[in-house]
């Protein structure tokens, strides 16, 4: 696996949600039984049904949630083996949530620093010329000073993938980045994204962006139900793919992007 940065080998997470009576306990397969290979400076596509849980399986790469079976490797490090340092290993992998994650009281500055301090213990002098740096590759420079507050969704966002990016980790996992915002703001985070893709970062999205999954993803993995149902590039899914069931969800979701 030498040049591969990350892998997951069939890998299970369950997980169980009360229903409407008190006794009533649905056991819901977010993952079942998925595997698969990131190389260096991959950019693959995760897409599918709400709630089939793409999420989940992008939370059990990142460790954060930990899978019932299998195992998960970064580089040749395996993260699922007991006695595994899972926040030494966490530093590695950039994380880059759904939900805007960044503290009210500090700045965009401030956020990005403080990552670098606790995680990387990086002195305050060269946290901050990195995180500046960091601030400045996602064209937030005029934000440096400025609080979430202050800040529009696209930008705040922007703050968070600057936060991902200045600890240089091996790979940056993203969970549906764009999904909390309006289609302006959307744009200046794909804009993003698509800078970090022309560098060769290596990613791992999670992401219903049709256009830029076309553009830069070099593959696209459709996932329902638990598992990864077909993989290919992404001419393959705009064109013929496969399997029934991702040609209903390809027509459904082109011809909601072309009514938008």
């Amino acid at each position: 696996m030498t040049d591969c940065v990350m892998e997951a080998k069939h890998v299970y997470k369950t997980y169980c949600v009360k229903g409407e009576k008190r006794k009533d306990v649905k056991v819901i397969e977010a993952v079942k039984d998925v595997s698969l290979q990131i190389r260096k400076g991959d950019i693959k596509l995760i897409f599918g049904p709400s709630g089939s849980g793409k999420s989940t399986f992008l939370r059990c790469m990142a460790m954060l949630d930990i899978p019932d079976k299998g195992d998960i490797y970064l580089g040749d490090q395996s993260l699922t083996a007991k006695g595994v340092d899972l926040n030494k290993a966490r530093a590695r992998i950039g994380f880059v949530f759904q939900h805007i994650y960044l503290f009210r009281h500090l700045t965009a500055l401030g956020n990005v620093e403080l990552a670098l301090r606790q995680v990387l213990k990086l002195p305050k002098e060269e946290a901050r010329k990195r995180a500046i740096a960091a601030l400045e590759e996602v064209k937030l420079t005029d934000c440096i000073k400025k609080y979430p507050s202050q800040m529009s969704g696209g930008q705040a966002q922007r703050v968070g993938i600057a936060r991902a990016i200045a600890r240089k980790p091996d790979i940056i996992l993203l969970d549906e980045p764009t999904s909390a915002l309006d289609p302006e703001l959307t744009g200046e985070v794909i804009d993003t994204l698509r800078d970090l893709a022309h560098e060769g970062t290596t990613m791992l999205i999670v992401s219903h962006e049709m256009p830029f999954a076309k553009e830069v993803a070099e593959e696209m993995i459709f996932y329902d139900e638990g598992h990864v149902v077909e993989t290919g590039p992404p001419s393959l899914f705009f064109n013929a793919p496969n399997t029934d069931r991702a040609k209903q969800f390809m027509t459904r979701i082109i011809n909601r992007t072309t009514r938008e």
